[in-house]
């Protein structure tokens, strides 16, 4: 009667962690249904902003370079962390830390390019993550932070749309926005 106890409790106990693992793959997959296109900037190792903590940014005020070791994957890009608390904390609600625009340069989503960012150049907006390409980039943004916000919110899904799953996303530097012949 004891190994039968023993053989109910361990298939009791492998059913519960079953059932909690498919609740959190199914929580993880929700927001991306059959169709679903990302595009997100990586480096050759496939980390975003470069391998900096996306959760450093609030929590510190500051970039701060992560540790492979604490390591988590959002969007089909790795996110190193700091620390396992920061890791955690990005692990509980990835979309509040990873960077808006899939971590490409804010100015440029505002004027209808995908450029890449410099992960030292950055801002939070609205709760956003916002990185940019350049100082210059930061200066015109800065000129206009809610108007460039709202352009680049409105142009950004229509760039996914036309960029996602492109070899090189990337727009030319003088190049018209791929927007305009979009249409």
């Amino acid at each position: 009667m004891q190994r039968l106890n023993n053989t109910t409790s361990n298939m009791k106990s492998t059913l519960l962690t079953l059932v909690a693992a498919l609740s959190l793959a199914g929580a993880a997959l929700a927001d991306h249904e059959p169709g679903h296109k990302v595009l997100v900037l990586k480096n050759k190792e496939g980390a975003a902003i470069l391998g900096y903590d996306a959760v450093a940014y609030f929590t510190d005020n500051q970039p701060v370079k992560g540790n492979p070791k604490f390591q988590s994957e959002y969007e089909g890009a790795k996110y190193y962390f700091a620390s396992a608390d920061h890791k955690t904390r990005f692990d509980t609600n990835p979309a509040k830390y990873a960077p808006a625009y899939g971590g490409y340069c804010g100015y440029a989503a505002s004027i209808g390019k995908v450029r890449p960012a410099n992960p030292l150049l950055w801002s939070i907006v609205d709760g956003q993550l916002i990185v940019q390409h350049t100082q210059g980039a930061v200066e015109l943004w800065d000129k206009d932070v809610k108007g460039n916000k709202a352009k680049a919110d409105t142009n950004w899904p229509r760039l996914v749309e036309i960029k996602s799953g492109k070899k090189n996303p990337i727009d030319s530097l003088l190049g018209k926005s791929v927007l305009a012949n979009a249409k």
